[in-house]
């Protein structure tokens, strides 16, 4: 390891130095503990009693050999602070850990497992110019095995249920909310304490690489969730680890997150380090697509807060850690979950930018649920709600999210939160799905949204899909995979997402009908969409340039989706470039205009 480079946070590998190693002449065990006055290591190959570990390099670090362990052996480090009380910890760097409440690390052979997935890794991209459609995904709660909490299906288990799903539905890719060892199955993952471990909940690392190769050779990316702002409190992991705040702020102020757990010091380069090679190794060691980094708000301002200012130390840690990992992975997929209005957070560093692939658009997300749950009578007022995002929307490149935030925590599910009674959500909930797939920008759906999920979700429970069992459900459902395979196969929907000559108003102004119509342009294609908001049938003139017929590729409102539409894919001739068109309430049209030229 460049020990240089560790202590000034410049390195991506630790994790070959540090943590437990598999050798021809058994295990070497090795961590960093600068504070410690001694360390032990303890697990099944001494019967739990102590095996001292001697100080290495510059006595910060601490190494053993020991002959007799096998993959699958458990161990700590008991570490002895300078007051000589001691802990036992998991190991910081360990590539397993026990089930909750059992803290032991696990050792792992991270060689032994070979990967079939050569074509895909040669052809993925960044998406930028392609359909990006993802399925977020609680890897505990999609489907279970049974009734019981605890009870979940494995890494290969899953992916004979969910790949065949995935493919069926129309994504082509997927984001798994974290998978690294947490201790607290309501955290969902987002307070680790095993940041290089993946969770036990569901097998081992050779079955997560498994089930990733399994997902890439169906045409699958894999997108996982990374926590790089905070950590868990246990005392068994981070906190205090060698009885000094190494890897925390040593003041709560600054140090204490508003989820509880501890934040990560951005401006030690021990844990830039250690932050910067859990991420690669996830994309290296398990040829993850790319990584969804949560809560990003709290690492450009400090606590989150605006008015608190930036954190510089920690901006620039991002900026140094999305510049190593594009070297190291150039068709990996950096997301970035920021609410904030900080510029350039997709753009590249050496632009002054934050180094991001995407970031989570959710000032769109905020306002098209609060217009889908206005009631008709008041829309006209709040009409700009729906404009608004493309006055801002080529600032950064955005991703439209539906996530698992907006249908948890009392928010109601997206049907929900569609105005009115139960039937009159539905098409409702059809045209906003509509609006979102036409707007630039790429997608993210949360699982169980697409077959109309009623009960907020429950990291306990899997999903409601007995629901598919009644018509208006089916039907619903239906619609979505429909409307995920046309967004798939028509690429004017994707390719010029965030070029300003992709996307044209055709007429944002019809404020009192809440009428809206515009353009997608592609290379070889042009797409009109159409919505009424209002709960009025509207007679609706639309100019279309250029055009001798359109075609309409999918209407909300068709007797398939629970509409009362019975022709699908009709023609449709403007008369001198007029287009009328009868909008039934809560109804959205695309159409592909057949050109008499491309301009």
């Amino acid at each position: 390891m460049d020990f240089h480079g560790f202590y000034t946070g410049k390195i991506f590998d630790a994790y070959q130095y540090l943590g437990a190693h598999i050798t021809d002449a058994g295990v070497v065990f090795r961590t960093f503990a600068p504070g410690a006055q001694k360390v032990s290591l303890i697990g099944e190959c001494s019967q739990w009693r102590e095996y001292d570990m001697n100080r290495v390099y510059d006595g910060n670090f601490w190494e053993c050999y020991v002959d007799s362990v096998k993959p699958g052996s458990m161990y700590k480090y008991r570490i002895y602070e300078k007051s000589g009380s001691c802990v036992d910890h998991c190991d910081p760097y360990g590539f397993g850990m026990e089930l909750r409440p059992n803290s032991a690390s696990i050792v792992r052979d991270m060689n032994s497992y070979q990967f079939h997935d050569s074509a895909w890794m040669l052809s993925r991209s960044d998406c930028k110019n392609r359909p990006l459609n993802i399925y977020e995904l609680h890897f505990g709660s999609f489907r279970k095995p049974s009734e019981r909490a605890d009870d979940w299906y494995t890494y290969e288990e899953m992916a004979d249920i969910l790949i065949p799903y995935l493919k069926q539905s129309g994504y082509n890719y997927l984001e798994i909310m974290p998978l690294n060892e947490h201790p607290c199955d309501e955290s969902w993952g987002y307070q680790s304490t095993g940041f290089f471990s993946p969770t036990s909940r569901y097998g081992t690392a050779d079955q997560l690489k498994a089930f990733v190769d399994a997902c890439h050779q169906n045409g699958i990316g894999v997108i996982m969730d990374f926590v790089p702002v905070h950590f868990a409190v246990d005392g068994y992991a981070l906190a205090q680890f060698d009885g000094t705040a190494l890897y925390e702020y040593p003041h709560a102020a600054v140090g204490v997150s508003e989820w509880g757990s501890l934040n990560f010091m951005h401006s030690r380069g021990e844990v830039r380090s250690f932050l910067q090679s859990a991420a690669n190794y996830w994309l290296a060691e398990f040829h993850v697509d790319g990584l969804r980094m949560d809560a990003i708000s709290r690492m450009i301002y400090w606590q989150g807060d605006p008015g608190r200012g930036v954190n510089l130390d920690a901006v620039k840690f991002l900026q140094y850690m999305n510049r190593g990992l594009k070297t190291l992975h150039p068709t990996a997929i950096l997301i970035a979950e920021d609410s904030t209005s900080y510029p350039n957070v997709t753009k590249s560093v050496s632009e002054n930018g934050l180094g991001f692939d995407y970031k989570w658009d959710m000032g769109w997300m905020n306002d098209t649920l609060d217009y889908c749950r206005t009631a008709p009578a008041y829309r006209g007022m709040n009409y700009h709600k729906l404009t608004f995002s493309m006055m801002y929307y080529y600032h950064d490149h955005f991703l439209l999210p539906l996530s698992h935030d907006e249908v948890v925590h009392g928010k109601a599910t997206i049907l929900q939160k569609m105005n009115g009674q139960y039937e009159k959500k539905f098409p409702q909930a059809r045209i906003l799905y509509m609006y979102m797939y036409a707007h630039p920008g790429k997608k993210l759906n949360f699982m169980g949204n697409e077959i109309g999920q009623l009960r907020e979700w429950d990291e306990k429970r899997q999903q409601d899909w007995n629901l598919l069992d009644f018509p208006v459900h089916r039907e619903f459902h239906r619609f979505m995979m429909d409307l995920n395979h046309i967004y798939l196969q028509h690429l004017a929907l994707s390719e010029k997402d965030y070029d300003p000559d992709g996307f044209r108003w055709l007429d944002c102004h019809q404020e009192e009908r809440c009428i809206y119509a515009f353009e997608r342009i592609g290379s070889s294609e042009r797409i009109i969409a159409v919505f009424n908001f209002s709960n009025c049938e509207q007679i609706y003139q639309l100019k279309v340039r250029n055009s001798q017929t359109v075609q309409v590729l999918l209407s909300s409102n068709w007797v398939i989706y629970g509409g009362d539409e019975t022709s699908c894919g009709a023609n449709l001739t403007p008369k001198n470039n007029i287009l009328e068109l009868t909008m039934k309430p809560y109804t959205a049209l695309y159409m592909v205009v057949c050109s008499t030229n491309k301009n």
